[in-house]
């Protein structure tokens, strides 16, 4: 990972204006300027015009599952406050300050009635409302409005299979508008069971120099990179098959600028591979009584495996293996590309498990998901490495004055044209085929279309 510091480029008003009409141009032909990925103005468009109005996945139900509870939190650069109110109600709550800014509550997690700012001793309710003030009588002539000089709240809350999103806007789509297909997928992903699934942990996060943007095209489709990138496992005997992975993956495009991989684990390995690969004796205990015919056949043939609900919400659901001489073992990982600054992000990595599991039975694809895909992850150690690029090319004075454009064409023309799968009876576009860039391509228009809507 590099240590050298990221120059801050900035291209101004008008340059973006001008980018974003380059950007839409370059899309139709499968080209995206370089800018995109390291510039000051681009970033504060991102976090003014998608953080500030999209869904932003915050919290699963599970990390807070009792009143009291509560989680720290980011929507774009703002610190947020994922609390369990004394009624039971969700709330996310700005962490700054009504008085003077500081960051009211520091602990990453734990169950509190009451958040006390350690600046002047103002005390605010775990539904943000005020409750209090050191003399209060004496400085302010007793109570001050509960709800005017409460924490700012995110004027919209909502969940889906116990994921909880927030939206900073007050307009806009409602959050299963917002997920359109991407909802029937988390329904397949995580209704397996009708119990659904928790969190195992804590989140890790790892700092990287690379663009947010990275992460999430990578997940919403790419797996043309797996047999270079990640060929090193093979050559290691930890994996087998790289080089076919793309022949068996199935690219699902959705609109929204969500897209998924979605592996034919059934073709790769016949009747074991049902499932995403779980053992005989968690199979057994799959209740899909609450997924329609068409999810049911998915996830027992080709079931979701990788994926990016737009902007930023990566999943990954694997076979891995979790201890030398043991049979490999499924985890599910959810994880989210953090912005930071132009060209930084945070890596914030969730590991699931399912309800009906106790934590004995979780430790193995807890473990498989920590060894493939965590700070210390043989697989994440790759994307991050090469994710460093495209900031570092952004940043370049001779690449951005030649006008450097990156190719995303696969599959799109000339002597390879892929077609999507006509017998398809889900949502979106499938392709039966990872050969190609349609996830990618989905991710920059919707990146485009929130890009373009200024305040």
């Amino acid at each position: 990972m590099s240590t050298t510091s990221p120059i801050r480029m900035t291209m101004g008003p008008a340059g973006l204006s001008n980018l974003l009409e380059r950007v839409d141009d370059g899309l139709a032909q499968g080209l995206l300027p370089v800018e995109v990925f390291n510039d000051e103005a681009v970033f504060q468009a991102e976090m003014e015009r998608i953080f500030a109005r999209a869904w932003m996945f915050v919290a699963h139900e599970s990390e807070i599952p009792n009143k009291g509870d509560y989680v720290l939190r980011r929507i774009g650069l703002d610190p947020v406050i994922v609390s369990r109110d004394d009624s039971g109600q969700i709330r996310v709550m700005s962490n700054f300050c009504r008085h003077r800014g500081a960051q009211v509550c520091q602990s990453d997690h734990g169950n509190t009635s009451h958040f006390r700012c350690p600046y002047h001793g103002w005390t605010f309710k775990n539904n943000g409302d005020w409750a209090g003030a050191p003399h209060a009588q004496e400085a302010y002539g007793g109570r001050l409005d509960a709800r005017e000089w409460g924490l700012l709240r995110a004027p919209r809350v909502d969940t889906h299979q116990g994921f909880i999103f927030a939206s900073l806007s007050e307009e806009g789509p409602g959050l299963k508008e917002f997920l359109g297909g991407a909802a029937w997928v988390l329904d397949a992903i995580c209704g397996m069971h009708p119990g659904g699934m928790r969190v195992v942990g804590v989140p890790e996060r790892t700092q990287v120099r690379a663009d947010w943007k990275s992460g999430a095209e990578n997940f919403a489709g790419d797996a043309y990179h797996i047999d270079t990138l990640h060929f090193g496992n093979e050559q290691a005997d930890y994996v087998e098959g790289l080089r076919q992975n793309n022949d068996f993956a199935n690219a699902l495009v959705l609109d929204g600028g969500h897209g998924f991989l979605c592996h034919s684990f059934v073709e790769m390995l016949g009747p074991f591979g049902e499932y995403s690969v779980y053992p005989a004796e968690i199979k057994e205990r799959f209740d899909f009584s609450g997924l329609d015919e068409v999810q049911r056949q998915m996830v027992k043939e080709r079931p979701p495996s990788v994926g990016n609900i737009f902007p930023n919400l990566g999943f990954i659901r694997f076979p891995g293996t979790a201890e030398a001489g043991k049979p490999p073992a499924v985890y599910t990982s959810f994880r989210q590309w953090q912005p930071v600054a132009p060209g930084v992000m945070e890596l914030w990595s969730w590991q699931f498990t399912w309800n009906f599991m106790s934590d004995e039975e979780a430790r193995p694809g807890y473990t498989a998901g920590q060894y493939n895909f965590s700070s210390a992850g043989i697989f994440e150690q790759d994307d991050t490495v090469a994710w460093e690029g495209a900031p570092r090319v952004a940043q370049s004075v001779w690449n951005r004055k030649s006008g450097m454009q990156f190719n995303y064409q696969q599959g799109t023309g000339g002597r390879v044209k892929r077609e999507p799968d006509s017998t398809w009876r889900g949502p979106g576009v499938l392709y039966r085929k990872a050969y190609g860039e349609f996830g990618q391509m989905g991710f920059y228009g919707q990146w485009l279309e929130m890009m373009r809507k200024k305040a």
